[in-house]
């Protein structure tokens, strides 16, 4: 036998049906298109194997194998998702892919293609996993194309238009969240964010990611029954299926849907007749392989009341968080809703909104109005001067009810330690966390001084002040539980 090519994948001989193979190499790499294929599910198992589940989840699951031989071309869903991986992962998968084909380059592209069933390669096959039947979700199917059950009722059509991917105001604080709203819209039913689950603080853009993968999906796929309600709403229409005895309608009319999108699941705590008929709901809709979304304001497995068996099926998919936005998207979301309803909204006063409104949108929004219709009762233009005037007594008790004081009390019932504790002299690391975080959040929320917030912890420089704010976001970027702590209080400060 003669070789004809050593590759990684195998080594294709000169006889029988190898050499029909070797007839299909490329003149000018020597690597068919099926080879570039099983060069990037070689990578992806090593990325799989490096990167934790979320970062692979999001960013790197979603590239496809472009049909090119050399470079290998990685399609992503959207420019979002490509400026991202070239940033954060094209350097390693470069390295990867270049170690596995020495003459390989990679080059990234904004794209689809329709998946099709891999094809198993005729040497070296990779070896079969066997999922376990307690753990795993169903198989994946990426089109929704799914038989609804017999003698369902018509799936409601309560989207809100006017909530899109193109009128959500992307920021550093809900990047990922939209990053996989985005690709749920596209590749519904993908097991790796089936389902997926939006959690953070009330006012962030939940339900508009929601309604936005609704309308998407709604628009681009003829047919598809896509179901938007709240959790309230299930509860109410099964109680009312059970006065009425028409609990068969109830389920067929929610198991009829290819898209559910429920929003704040948290309110189906505590109610066990409830939880148990979602139960059956989500395990029906994701046999027949149907796209389900939700929401809540915690991360699921911290949902108090709720049945663990729902919570471990909260899990199966891709949870993502929407934290609260930093000053330049407030600014930006200003801007865009003052575009939208033909405001001359300038710059600066767009900016001293958004830096002394902290909280959520919902309140971002309500002092926009506000300045709104002072401007038009008294007939002047939207100056900083008749904002500071117009707001001055909303920015007032807004700066009282976040202060340094309030955000150090929080902080310590949060850790369970005394006020003292945070302006004490002591180094311990029990006490060094709470401490920094505190600091943080004071730059954060208030508009005190570096020295001042030193000042209210023990006397402590600015110096201090920023090294804190440092380590914080440090953290936060390196430690799940430390981030979750962040965000709760966040919260915590914002109610």
């Amino acid at each position: 036998m003669k070789l004809i090519n050593g590759a990684t994948y195998g080594i294709i001989y000169e006889d029988g049906l190898a050499l029909a193979t070797a007839a299909c190499l490329s003149k000018s790499t020597g690597i068919p298109n099926i080879m570039m294929v099983e060069l990037w599910q070689t990578c992806l198992s090593q990325l799989e194997r490096e990167l934790p589940p979320q970062d692979f989840n999001t960013w790197v699951r979603p590239l496809q194998c472009g049909d090119s031989q050399n470079p290998l071309t990685l399609l992503a869903p959207n420019r979002f998702v490509l400026e991202w991986v070239k940033q954060h992962y094209l350097a390693r998968i470069t390295s990867i892919v270049t170690g596995l084909q020495a003459d390989c380059r990679v080059e990234l592209d904004i794209g689809t293609r329709e998946r099709a069933v891999p094809r198993p390669s005729a040497v070296n096959p990779a070896p079969s996993r066997t999922p376990t039947a307690a753990a795993t979700p169903p198989p994946e199917k990426t089109a929704v194309t799914s038989k609804a059950p017999p003698q369902s009722a018509p799936v409601p059509d309560n989207l809100d238009p006017t909530y899109t991917f193109d009128t959500f105001i992307a920021g550093k604080s809900n990047e990922i969240a939209r990053a996989a709203s985005e690709q749920v819209a596209l590749n519904p039913c993908d097991k790796h964010y089936n389902p997926l689950f939006i959690y953070g603080g009330v006012g962030l853009g939940k339900t508009h990611l929601m309604h936005a993968i609704g309308n998407h999906i709604r628009k681009h796929r003829d047919g598809a029954r896509v179901m938007f309600v709240t959790s309230e709403r299930f509860v109410s229409d099964m109680v009312k299926a059970l006065q009425h005895h028409s609990i068969d309608v109830f389920k067929n009319n929610y198991r009829s849907a290819d898209v559910l999108l429920i929003d704040d699941i948290q309110f189906l705590a505590g109610k066990e007749r409830s939880q148990d008929e979602f139960f059956h709901t989500f395990n029906e809709l994701l046999g027949r392989h149907c796209q389900i979304v939700m929401t809540s304001d915690t991360y699921p497995k911290e949902i108090e009341n709720l049945d663990d068996r729902l919570k471990s099926r909260f899990s199966w998919g891709l949870s993502v968080a929407v934290e609260l936005p930093d000053v330049e998207t407030r600014q930006a979301i200003l801007m865009s809703k003052a575009a939208a309803s033909q405001c001359d909204l300038p710059p600066e006063v767009a900016f001293f909104i958004s830096n002394h409104i902290r909280s959520h949108i919902r309140d971002l929004e309500g002092a926009f109005r506000r300045v709104m219709a002072h401007s038009k009762f008294m007939g002047k233009p939207i100056t900083l001067e008749f904002t500071k005037d117009a707001l001055k007594d909303l920015i007032a008790l807004h700066d009282r009810a976040i202060s340094v004081d309030n955000i150090q009390k929080v902080v310590a019932e949060y850790y369970k330690i005394r006020v003292a504790d945070l302006v004490s002299k002591s180094k311990k690391r029990p006490l060094t966390r709470p401490r920094q975080l505190a600091m943080a959040l004071s730059r954060e929320f208030t508009s005190e001084s570096l020295p001042s917030i030193g000042g209210f912890f023990g006397g402590r420089d600015h110096t201090t002040v920023l090294h804190a704010t440092k380590k914080v976001a440090e953290l936060r970027e390196t430690d799940r539980g430390f981030f979750e702590d962040y965000e709760k209080i966040r919260q915590l400060l914002s109610h």
